[in-house]
């Protein structure tokens, strides 16, 4: 009994948390506290906020050799601004405190260890420039060992794509490979010619491995890769390197632009919006139903507070029995009130009929009724008569029948149907012309909603509708506060 009286949290509190991403950054914080263990927790959150952007990306590019690794991660980097970092320039491009040690084994032609790759990924990272752009490691980490290493430094990435292709087109591809010296870009002489002729003359062929030593490094990888796979297998992402390299990049650009799902509470908040006829009430009630929320009806709930013969509904109640719109002002008061209610805020809500155009969304903001996820409903004019204009009525028993769809089953039944007049052609017109005479800047206003073909099968409605509700929504940078 308690528990359903107790009150929850002010309104504005779950939807500033998440608009702000308090959780990922509480999540984020907890990681570094537990990695780092400070004897001054406190000073040390503080010095984490102070220093580092959570924002920035942190993504690994894996693959064989010859599958296509840096031209990925440059071309990442070129699209996100972010740091490349790689064997090359960690040897040959930065001066760091290891690089010398780390030459001097590759001087000598012997394998660097992994602890010391890992030290100097870490001194790098630490820079101020991968700290606030991001990085991309390309080629790191080679083997489990390197991965725990890097994970016990704070260093964890949230995107992880793993290139394969076929070894025979992985060899075929190692020998034709050339190197432009002053980008550091690869080319291909079958497959990627540069069309420069500058570009063509100062390429070279990179020291890379006869076919037989290319054949253990794949091995080796093969060896190595399940390792590291266990460990990133949450935040990674295999991709077929053997298509045209376009398709490649966009679709590790896709997968290193979405967020993963969050351990963050999550309570929907839905809006519904769409032409009469589109079907918002029967999915309203179907996601309603699946997930138990609270399923809200504004024009329903308008008729609720008259027939409860509430304070307000007694004010509304003129403007309903002689059918003209309720003023914005006492619906918002009744839509605020329902919605702020403790069953709406603890298991979420569905909200359909409300608003109808932008000035409404506005009143919706500023009461912070905020949803988290927007659909409009999209059908054809010749669909939405053709769904309300047949509808009729059983005065008897208050069942609804439609002429071509739900005939009503008896003679008898027939006859005494009637007509809604609100389904009248001519009103009908009225309505739709209303809705999208203010839809467009409602779409504007509500720019992250999700477009529904509304014009097909009802399940395949609700299937997309919940898929769009399941998954996590793009990525945007927190604006400042």
């Amino acid at each position: 009994m308690e528990a359903l009286t107790r009150p929850g949290p002010p309104p504005p509190v779950g939807a500033y948390a998440e608009e702000r991403g308090l959780f990922r950054l509480l999540q984020n914080m907890l990681e570094e506290l537990l990695i780092h263990k400070p004897d001054d927790p406190i000073q040390f959150m503080i010095d984490h906020l102070k220093r580092n952007n959570d924002d920035a990306p942190r993504i690994c590019v894996l693959g064989p050799p010859a599958s296509g690794k840096t031209t990925v991660a440059m071309w990442l980097c070129k699209h996100l601004d972010a740091i490349r970092i790689s064997q090359e320039t960690l040897l040959f491009k930065e001066i760091l405190t290891l690089t010398k040690e780390a030459k001097a084994y590759k001087e000598r032609k012997e394998k660097i260890p992994n602890a010391l790759w890992a030290n100097l990924i870490q001194e790098r990272l630490s820079n101020v420039d991968c700290i606030k752009q991001g990085w991309i490691l390309e080629g790191f980490p080679e083997n489990q060992e390197q991965a725990w290493m890097l994970q016990s430094s704070g260093i964890i990435p949230r995107h992880v794509v793993a290139l394969y292709a076929p070894d025979t087109v992985l060899i075929e591809r190692n020998t034709g490979k050339r190197l432009d010296p002053f980008t550091e870009e690869v080319y291909h002489t079958t497959f990627d010619w540069p069309s420069d002729p500058l570009v063509q003359q100062r390429l070279v062929t990179p020291e890379d491995l006869s076919e037989h030593e290319m054949s253990k490094k794949l091995l080796e990888y093969h060896r190595n890769f399940p390792g590291v796979f266990q460990i990133y297998q949450k935040v990674l992402k295999s991709i077929n390197a053997d298509q045209p390299s376009m398709d490649v990049l966009s679709q590790v650009l896709t997968y290193v632009q979405t967020r993963h799902r969050s351990a963050a509470p999550f309570t929907p908040r839905i809006l519904f919006c769409g032409p009469p006829g589109s079907g918002k009430s029967l999915q309203a009630a179907l996601i309603a139903q699946k997930y138990s929320l609270v399923n809200i009806c504004c024009g329903q709930l308008l008729k609720e507070a008259v027939a409860d013969k509430t304070k307000l509904g007694e004010l509304v109640k003129p403007y309903v029995d002689n059918g003209y719109p309720v003023p914005d002002n006492l619906v918002m008061r009744i839509l605020a009130e329902r919605l702020n209610a403790l069953d709406c805020m603890t298991n979420g809500w569905v909200l359909c009929g409300f608003p109808r155009d932008r000035e409404q969304g506005q009143q919706l903001q500023k009461s912070h009724i905020i949803p988290n996820r927007v659909f409009f409903f999209n059908l054809p004019y010749e669909s939405i008569m053709e769904r309300l204009s047949q509808r009729r009525i059983d005065p008897v028993t208050g069942e609804r029948y439609h002429t071509t769809f739900r005939p009503a089953p008896t003679p008898e039944i027939q006859a005494r149907l009637r007509q809604n007049p609100r389904d009248k052609e001519e009103n009908i017109q009225k309505r739709v012309e209303n809705y999208y005479r203010n839809v467009k800047e409602l779409e504007d206003f509500y720019e992250d909603a999700f477009y529904v073909n509304a014009d097909q099968d009802p399940h395949a409605v609700f299937e997309f509708i919940e898929s769009c509700i399941i998954k996590p929504l793009p990525y945007k940078k927190i604006k400042s506060l």
